[in-house]
């Protein structure tokens, strides 16, 4: 063989294995990144004037800091209450109620039994809780474990004293912490809290169980109760695999900015979204006074005083050295 030609032949060859070297040590095409979990929230109208059932605010709020730091999760504010396109609801990991009197359960139960049937989470907060004994009660009861329940449970105010937590995903990074709020409780859960878990748990002051008998006001278990200490927030795990959270505080729209109390709720969302909860729990930055007021309604009163409400927001997060102010 002609001495060029071989040179060009052992040419092509080492080009051939420079190619084939080449391909082999391509690193393989990266999976696809996983899809963010689709979290709606369907807010009710507002009902007790500035300051309080804040339901509009309180999911522009919630929804909006877990959009900002937590990548796993898409947040979808629903400001009209229940989306009148169905195909809103497509996709959904985690459906979040906030309202009175549990107008959204009541009102849409073929819709979310439908929802909780794909296996989507479920969370209800505050008046969403409070539903009538029957179809309603027993959803909630399948859905999230628990549920106001009139005659039964009480709706009273009171300063809660939280000490200790459960070793679960949503009470990670979680610190004992104090807080008032309307906090119902003696809530009619599931027969031997099957697949409940209680998250927050505080014994009630004997005050709270004097009153006579009534759909809020109390009964003879709950007066019998002293000393008791008193679920005030739970998560649950259906059997399908869907997931729950209750939380009976929430009347008082400032709590939002109490540290510990915002971590538990953002937490058991992400959760109940079937989401990984960092190890710190969520991280979000202490809302501001301005934070807390968009969205209200009405709108603030003429005689608003912000440097009370930045001095109850001092005195929620003190303990929290990460607070600048």
């Amino acid at each position: 063989m002609h001495n060029s030609l071989r040179f060009f032949l052992a040419g092509l060859s080492l080009v051939g294995l420079a190619i084939v070297s080449v391909w082999a040590g391509q690193p393989e095409a990266s999976a696809p990144a996983a899809a963010k979990k689709k979290i709606l929230f369907i807010p009710g109208p507002p009902s007790h004037g500035f300051g309080a059932h804040q339901h509009r605010a309180g999911c522009a709020l919630l929804a909006r800091l877990l959009a900002e730091n937590v990548p796993a999760v898409e947040t979808v504010y629903c400001k009209d209450g229940w989306p009148k396109d169905p195909a809103v609801l497509d996709g959904a990991a985690a459906v979040v109620l906030y309202c009175d009197g549990g107008s959204l359960v009541t009102g849409h139960l073929k819709e979310l039994d439908a929802l909780m049937a794909k296996g989507v989470g479920l969370a209800c907060l505050h008046y969403t809780l409070d539903v009538p004994k029957g179809e309603p009660g027993k959803r909630l009861l399948e859905w999230i474990g628990g549920y106001y329940e009139q005659g039964w449970s009480v709706n009273p105010s009171w300063e809660a004293d939280f000490k200790t937590f459960p070793d679960h995903a949503v009470s990670r990074g979680v610190k004992p912490f104090r807080i008032a709020d309307e906090w119902y409780y003696h809530m009619r859960f599931r027969e031997e809290m099957k697949g409940v878990t209680p998250i927050l748990t505080a014994v009630p002051p004997d005050s709270t169980r004097r009153g006579g008998d009534g759909p809020h006001s109390g009964n003879p278990a709950v007066r019998a109760g002293r000393g008791t200490p008193e679920h005030v927030a739970w998560v649950c795990e259906r059997p399908d695999g869907g997931r729950g959270f209750g939380l009976t505080g929430g009347h008082t729209h400032w709590n939002w900015g109490h540290d510990q109390l915002r971590k538990v709720v953002l937490n058991a969302i992400v959760w109940i979204a079937k989401a990984e909860v960092p190890p710190g729990g969520v991280p979000s930055k202490t809302p501001t006074v301005d934070d807390l007021l968009e969205n209200q309604e009405p709108a603030k009163p003429a005689n608003f005083n912000p440097e009370k409400i930045r001095e109850t927001l001092r005195k929620f997060n003190q303990l929290n050295a990460s607070i600048s102010w």
